[in-house]
């Protein structure tokens, strides 16, 4: 049992990029299912695939590497807001991840969205994880 599936999707990515896999596989929920639409809306990942054969489901998801230096598109993957210690944010709080050129993203009373998206919408909440 998972206690904490957001670090474990997080980690399950980090992992494959370190071992250089083209392909990983995660088990699915529709939170991990959502972030997995908005890293690959940013470009950070190639393609995905929601399957269910399983009794809980998988996505697939296709790895993104540039193709000179064979380096991951996704240079950190941050786990912010944790079980243990929960980090909540109102709109005019959110803070920029990399200076800008990062994505936080954020579960709001409106959905799961990027913390771009949450400052248009005027929508704070939970900081769920931060990728550059």
């Amino acid at each position: 049992m998972v206690t904490d599936p957001i670090a474990d999707y997080l980690t399950r990515i980090r992992n494959a990029q370190m071992a250089g896999h083209r392909i990983v596989e995660i088990p699915a929920s529709n939170l991990k299912k959502r972030i997995t639409e908005i890293l690959y809306n940013q470009g950070y990942i190639l393609k995905y695939k929601f399957e269910d054969d399983t009794k809980q489901g998988l996505i697939k998801i296709a790895l993104k590497y540039d193709v000179n230096s064979k380096q991951p598109a996704i240079r950190s993957l941050e786990r912010i807001s944790r079980p243990g210690l929960r980090h909540y944010a109102k709109p005019a709080d959110i803070k920029r991840v990399s200076n800008g050129l990062g994505i936080a993203i954020l579960s709001t009373s409106k959905g799961v969205m990027t913390d771009k998206e949450a400052k248009a919408n005027n929508v704070g909440g939970e900081v769920l994880c931060a990728i550059a």
